[in-house]
């Protein structure tokens, strides 16, 4: 069955970059960027070289848009958990667990990126600007509990955009920790680690 609003031929495009993507990660993973071709990928993907370029056109934009879906997945996942739970606190906590664990789920990917390409002043403009409003997009989710929690009193007065954005970098500066191997304590730790130095923090208890 076709999705909803899709013609056939898209549905196979989509079918077609997610697979593409997909092993673009594996290949980046394993061997890095500079270390990786074209090949490597069409390869992986059991597909011709030609069928890449399709829809990319280089090494550099293959690997931008699997950065891109590997960090959107991450978001749709963390709004899956905080979805899935009720109160502010377990919502807090979901949100950090979720990103946390699914970086590392994807460590030797995202370490590639950390490793050749954390400076966002190298990125394309087009990227700098997506991964703007990704990053917008989660605090502004963020953003909404803690309103909620204010109005509750379950946490004190503060700005909720602020706090959200705080609360994003202080995840995400974990996650780099882990990934350059700054970080020898468990997961689960790391993940308590942060959630009480937010929560703590924010809360009106």
């Amino acid at each position: 069955m076709l999705s909803v609003g899709k013609s056939k031929k898209e549905v196979v495009t989509e079918f077609r970059q997610s697979e593409i993507l997909a092993a673009a990660r594996r290949v980046f993973a394993s061997r890095g960027f500079h270390d990786s071709t074209i090949e490597d990928v069409a390869e992986a993907a059991g597909i011709a070289k030609g069928t890449i370029y399709l829809y990319y056109a280089s090494k550099l934009d293959l690997y931008w848009a699997a950065l891109k879906a590997g960090i959107v997945a991450m978001v749709e996942e963390a709004e899956r958990q905080m979805a899935a739970v009720a109160t502010v606190r377990e919502k807090m906590q979901a949100f950090i667990a979720s990103k946390i664990n699914y970086a590392e789920a994807q460590k030797d990917f995202f370490r590639v990126y950390f490793s050749e390409f954390g400076n966002a002043l190298t990125h394309p403009a087009e990227m700098q600007r997506e991964f703007k409003q990704l990053y917008l997009g989660q605090a502004r989710m963020l953003s909404q509990v803690i309103a909620d929690g204010v109005r509750r009193k379950e946490l004190r007065p503060l700005a909720p955009e602020s706090a959200a954005l705080a609360i994003a970098d202080l995840t995400r500066g974990m996650i780099v920790q882990r990934m350059v191997g700054w970080s020898k304590a468990s997961v689960d730790d790391d993940i308590q680690f942060v959630f009480d130095l937010i929560w703590k923090g924010l809360s009106n208890r």
